[in-house]
């Protein structure tokens, strides 16, 4: 390692706000509105609850890994000691697939967002993508948001981590204001509203419940900059899970009991429409949009710092360029692959809004296929190494990770051609091949560069 060193700064509250910020952005104001006219208030909430389920068994298996092996790079480490060097980079490329395609897609958002509230923004035609018309004023909103996450990113994770939990407060502030305001002012006629529950309408929410939580395997990719016991690092993490399952869920019921139907089907913004209902006040409405924006920066923040860990850990053994594989001298960071990353993501708003939504749709395939790859590591490690200090260990470890396998299976499989949710053809199978193609030549041209890397360069510190 040149450069700094990783600081170990991270407490608990910061980590709890990296993960839960990760996993809480947009959605929950644009989309809540959405879920409930598809399978009504208590459909969409029984949905999250299921795949919520879901969600929690496969982050079981990363908490006890995480524990066991509170390493820099997450899934890198542990599937190089369950799998080998071949495995450990495909399910590493696949994990930072994931995060680039979010952090391209949040210099997307966050002008959409913007311009959407405040359409007299757009400014300057440039030109058309797929029917989206790009504005010079659009790009530069997006490129001046991913300038600033990039810059707080590169002066130290204690920095980016401080603004994380200063706006993850206040999105926790603004949810707990619509909670309240459902609890108060809404009606069980509203709430039982809607379709009537089915197994088809709560399976179409289920689709996508899955991807809302996408996020919480950023506390790996930092294991070594928190400063917690090794089990501790494992409860973090189910706890900011298990925090993020409620959330959605109380969001659920408090627009449900807020908003009747009619007005649910005719809202773009149904949790700031209920938030205005339940205190009487359109600044209250407005409060959440902002926390809905802020909730954007939380989601950009927390994967741009995982993309940078994670090539960073690929780069410190050779499996990538070795110059990635650098920490700032000051800060601690591994600068390198951050501006990498921040500057790519610049040039994501050039291409509009419906190209970064195929490199989104594309990037959550990585992203199971690493998840998948991380819960055959548990199963292999289990099995492999039964004798491994485990400071956080799950009960009946191997039922778990089955029925967890079972499920990222099942979650790949909604990717498939034929499926509800398959990836569109050609656009984002493009990418899933393109990326691919990328990952073999840069790990041939590393291989041949650095020859196999040294496991002391990916296990050490967590030797037996």
């Amino acid at each position: 390692m040149s450069g700094g060193s990783l600081q170990r700064v991270l407490k608990l509250r910061e980590v709890l706000a990296l993960s839960f910020g990760a996993m809480i952005g947009w959605s929950w104001v644009a989309l809540t509105g959405t879920w409930i006219s598809q399978a009504g208030a208590l459909g969409a909430a029984t949905a999250f609850l299921i795949g919520g389920v879901a969600v929690i068994l496969i982050g079981l298996t990363y908490a006890e890994l995480a524990a066991a092996m509170p390493r820099v790079g997450g899934e890198h480490v542990y599937s190089y000691r369950a799998m080998g060097a071949v495995a450990s980079f495909i399910c590493t490329w696949g994990i930072l697939m994931g995060y680039v395609a979010v952090v391209a897609f949040e210099a997307v958002a966050l002008p959409t967002v913007l311009i959407g509230l405040a359409p007299g923004l757009n400014a300057g035609y440039l030109w058309s993508i797929a029917g989206w018309d790009v504005y010079a004023s659009w790009v530069a909103i997006g490129v001046a948001g991913a300038a600033l996450v990039t810059w707080v990113n590169v002066r130290g994770v204690r920095t980016a981590a401080s603004m994380q939990l200063m706006v993850v407060t206040g999105l926790l502030i603004a949810g707990l204001m619509v909670l309240l305001g459902g609890i108060s002012q809404g009606s069980v006629e509203n709430f039982m509203q809607g379709p009537p529950m089915s197994v088809a309408s709560i399976t179409g929410v289920m689709l996508i419940v899955p991807f809302m939580f996408v996020g919480f395997d950023v506390i790996p990719q930092a294991a070594e900059e928190i400063d917690l016991p090794s089990k501790e690092i494992g409860k973090a993490l189910m706890l900011s899970v298990l925090v993020a399952v409620a959330w959605y869920v109380l969001i659920i019921v408090a627009v449900g009991l807020l908003l009747p139907s009619g007005r649910l089907t005719s809202s773009g913004l149904a949790t700031a429409e209920a938030a205005t209902l339940g205190w009487g006040s359109e600044w209250m409405g407005r409060v959440v949009l902002a926390a809905g924006v802020a909730g954007i920066l939380t989601s950009w923040n927390a994967f741009l710092m995982g993309a940078g860990r994670a090539t960073y850990a690929l780069a410190h053994c050779g499996m990538l360029p070795r110059w990635l594989g650098v920490l700032h001298p000051r800060y601690g960071t591994p600068h390198r692959a951050i501006i990498l990353i921040g500057i790519s993501s610049m040039f994501a708003p050039l291409f509009g809004r419906p190209m970064l939504v195929w490199v989104a749709n594309a990037g959550g395939l990585g992203i199971v296929i690493a998840y998948a790859m991380v819960v055959a590591s548990f199963l292999i490690l289990r099995r492999k190494e039964p004798d491994m200090p485990r400071p956080y260990r799950v009960a009946a470890g191997n039922w778990v990770g089955g029925a967890a396998l079972v499920m990222s299976l099942a979650i790949g499989w909604l990717y498939m051609p034929g499926s509800p949710a398959g990836l569109v053809w050609p656009y984002e199978w493009a990418i899933v091949g393109g990326w691919a193609a990328l990952g073999i030549v840069v790990f041939g041209w590393c291989r041949w560069c650095y020859g196999s890397p040294d496991a002391d360069q990916v296990l050490e510190g967590v030797k037996d």
